[in-house]
């Protein structure tokens, strides 16, 4: 459960290590409840496993749990060390990587194992090679049908089309909600079906990586 003092505690995290790195936490408080209900609303319970990236204090974990996700079904990717430490503490039955997640390769799962992945990374604050190079690992490790959620503080699509065409996803809004500090919007991002008369699926590309 979630108390006073713990949620106090979050924002001191959040506040702490996006003072120490602006761009690539691109957030000073940790994600609100309508938010993390918004960006899982598609999970189903006893899904899994399931993907984290970024997720800071476990805002979205959090409800990821309360949608009757397994702890042990989690796979929680976190490049910061503090947050890493700190959800290593909170959820000690889910599998916590501190790795790059580009190369979600290395997080132990089977390619095409992953029901949904959930991202609270900054898109918006990144290059478009790596958030094409993010993309198309998550891809590769989510199965069939398997979804990808991110929410932006932005007005537009996180994600470029041309990133979009090149990796044959589309992108769906599935809402906004203004009890965000900042308000924020979330998009599902799936594979595009078949083209007309192409009986392969088209699957996301690696990019040419130097």
């Amino acid at each position: 459960m979630t108390t006073h003092a713990s949620r106090y505690s979050d924002y001191l995290h959040f506040f702490a290590a996006w003072l120490g790195n602006p761009l690539k936490v691109a957030a000073i408080a940790p994600s609100g409840a309508a938010l993390a209900e918004l960006i899982t609303r598609d999970v189903r319970p006893g899904s899994g496993p399931v993907l984290e990236l970024g997720p800071g204090t476990g805002a979205f974990t959090r409800a990821l749990l309360a949608r009757g996700v397994d702890e042990a079904s989690l796979v929680l990717v976190e490049p910061d060390a503090r947050f890493a430490q700190l959800l290593q503490r909170r959820y000690p039955r889910a599998s916590i990587h501190q790795i790059d997640a580009a190369r979600l390769g290395r997080a132990g799962l089977a390619a095409g194992a992953a029901e949904a992945v959930v991202s609270g990374l900054p898109l918006l604050a990144m290059p478009p090679r790596q958030v094409m190079a993010i993309l198309a690992s998550a891809f590769g490790q989510l199965a069939p049908q398997g979804c990808f959620y991110q929410f932006t503080y932005g007005v537009r699509c996180p994600v470029p089309r041309v990133i979009l065409d090149r990796l044959g996803l589309k992108a769906t809004r599935m809402g906004r909600t203004l009890f965000n500090l900042p308000p924020a919007t979330v998009y599902r991002f799936s594979r595009r079906p078949p083209a007309r008369g192409s009986a392969v699926q088209p699957r996301p590309s690696h990019p040419h990586r130097h």
